[in-house]
This record gives C-alpha cells, structure tokens and sequence, in this order.
C-alpha cells in the first residue's frame, strides 16, 4: 500500500492523487502539513508537499514521484513510447512547472498571508507569465490534448498548474492568463469532468 503524505490544499497533492487513481493504484492519504520537523523532513528533504512511502521508504517531488509510478504500473502509460514524443511531452511539463505555475507562485505571500507584494514583483510576473504562457502555445498541441491525442502527465500538470497559477494571478494583479487562450480553456474544462479529477476534486471539497 502507498502513503501519500500532504494536505488536499496542495496542488502537488491532489496532481500526485489524481495520478494514483489514474494508475489504479491502491493508497492511503496521511495528512501532512509542510513543516520543518524531522519527521517530515526523513519523507520530503524540503519540508514540502506532497511525498510518498512505499515499504518504509520516502519519494517527494510529484514528477519523481510520476517517474516511479510510471514504472512500477506502465498500463495506462501516461507518457508516449514514441521516445521524442515523451520528451516532448515532459518538455511541456517543465513550462507549465517552471514557466507559468512557479513565476506565479511569486504572489503567494499576498493571497495566503495577506502581506501585500512590491510593484516591481507585479510588474515582472505579469511579464514572466506573459512569455511562459505564450511559450506552451508554441509547442502545445490540443489533438485533443495538450501533447496529443493521448492523455498523459502534462495534461495532469497543465490542470493542476494552470489552475493555481490563473487564480493568483486574478487575485493579485486582476489578469486572467487563460484570456486568448481558447483552446488551453476548453481543455481544462474538459478534463475536470475526468473520472480521476473529478473524484480528487470532490473529496477536496468534502
């Protein structure tokens, strides 16, 4: 049996959820704020969510994480075996990641702790989000998913990243990064009606 360590808040959490229900894998959710505390740390060497246990061992970083998971249960594959196909779904990954969700992740301090952020962090994530947003529609592919006709992790990512991303962005800076953006939108739409995020979603909210 699978711990999955975390809080249902977490984006990270209920991504690496929803891959677990994905993969029919059975699991146990722990609840596991993010601290500092030693026993946390032994789990995750960040203090962050979420993190694994399988037979008293520890995995944290929710594309590791996807990396065991895809080896452990290949079927459904949530990866193309077309070698270049993977890595180019895995490249859109690293957008969604690193270009869009952790930029906009700049305005956490003001929409959890209500310590407002400098005009000079606004005026540059509004840029940075600009750019990484407009970097996945150029590889994006929406036939029907956004690395194909197949779903795989980056839809997973694109769900879960977009998501938190648009709802910072709205909070603190009035912008929402979905606009021009209809075939991301529609997508999205989409895959909330999935069995697996639907689920995750609805258990969230319980």
């Amino acid at each position: 049996m699978i711990k999955l360590y975390g809080l249902r808040m977490s984006n990270y959490y209920s991504l690496t959820k929803a891959l677990l229900i994905e993969k029919g894998l059975d699991f146990e959710e722990v609840k596991a704020p993010p601290t500092q505390k030693s026993d946390n740390l032994a789990r995750t060497p960040m203090g962050k969510m979420p993190s694994i246990e399988v037979n008293g061992r520890f995995m944290s970083e929710s594309l590791a994480i996807f990396n065991y998971l895809e080896c452990l249960q290949p079927e459904p594959a949530l990866l193309p075996r077309d070698a270049f196909a993977s890595g180019k779904t895995l490249e859109l990954v690293c957008h969604i990641k690193l270009d869009v969700e952790l930029v906009a992740r700049r305005f956490l301090p003001e929409v959890l702790l209500k310590t407002p952020v400098s005009d000079e962090t606004k005026n540059q994530v509004t840029a940075d989000l600009k750019k990484g947003m407009a970097a996945i529609e150029r590889i994006a592919v929406y036939e029907p998913y956004i690395a194909g006709n197949e779903f795989t992790i980056a839809d997973l990512y694109a769900f879960y990243c977009f998501g938190l991303a648009g709802q910072m962005a709205q909070a603190v800076i009035g912008v929402d990064i979905m606009e021009g953006q209809p075939k991301l939108t529609e997508l999205l739409g989409r895959l909330a009606e999935r069995p697996s995020i639907a689920r995750v979603q609805a258990e969230a909210a319980s």
